[in-house]
């Protein structure tokens, strides 16, 4: 089925996104299926594969899990649905694991002759018009779609957040949120048990934009202690 940009049976073929994660071309037996999305903080711009939390992550019980990281850079929570949709009848994911983008960012869908949709920032000029109440009401309709395609796969979710953290569990007390801590406000921090030392700045990424190891690390770190014994 294919409307527009929209698919879930469109094949995810790595010559056309940079995912970092094996070729599902063949299909690996055994194992679930877990599917990490999200946006250049979860691909790891200005990073090495090993040095992104989605990476970290994925050293989790590899006896019983397989990882995919499908995060893009550049995309938004509507993105984020989308690359969902497309791995229905591809990764057939068991478990989903969203590092939700910015709320303010946008697809802009008026260019029927690319391939995929443009990525605005909360800034562009396009998107003057919007507010803080439109930017909740679309990330509340990109994350209603992710949970209605869960409850249809009998996926189990789990939501994180790069930059700052939205409260959904107050919609949903059930959801399975890293609350409090994002991959921004994770680091620096100060550890007595084996830090012995306090950090003051921000690590970046190679690029000098995006965030450090250390974050990746942290953040990693915090997802695993909350989430551990539901990953299986």
């Amino acid at each position: 089925m294919k409307y527009g940009y929209y698919s879930d049976s469109e094949p995810l073929a790595l010559r056309e996104y940079p995912f970092r994660c094996p070729s599902w071309d063949p299909m690996p037996d055994g194992k679930k299926n877990v599917v990490i999305l999200g946006c250049s903080h979860t691909w790891g711009v200005g990073l090495e594969p090993h040095e992104t939390w989605a990476h970290k992550v994925s050293q989790h019980n590899t006896k019983a899990l397989r990882y995919w990281n499908l995060g893009q850079p550049g995309y938004s929570p509507e993105g984020v649905v989308r690359m969902l949709y497309k791995t229905e009848k591809t990764l057939h994911p068991n478990i989903i694991i969203i590092c939700w983008p910015a709320e303010s960012r946008r697809e802009w869908l008026d260019n029927e002759s690319s391939r995929n949709p443009e990525n605005l920032m909360g800034t562009d000029e396009k998107l003057q018009h919007h507010n803080d109440v439109t930017d909740r009401q679309t990330f509340l309709k990109s994350l209603f779609f992710v949970e209605k395609f869960a409850e249809k796969q009998q996926a189990k979710t789990f939501h994180c957040f790069a930059d700052t953290h939205v409260d959904i569990k107050k919609h949903n007390p059930q959801l399975n949120v890293l609350e409090e801590y994002t991959l921004r406000n994770c680091w620096p921090h100060w550890d007595k048990f084996t830090a012995r030392q306090l950090h003051s700045k921000p690590s970046r990424a190679r690029d000098g934009m995006h965030y450090g190891e250390e974050h990746h690390e942290r953040f990693a770190q915090l997802f695993l202690e909350k989430f551990r014994n539901k990953l299986r």
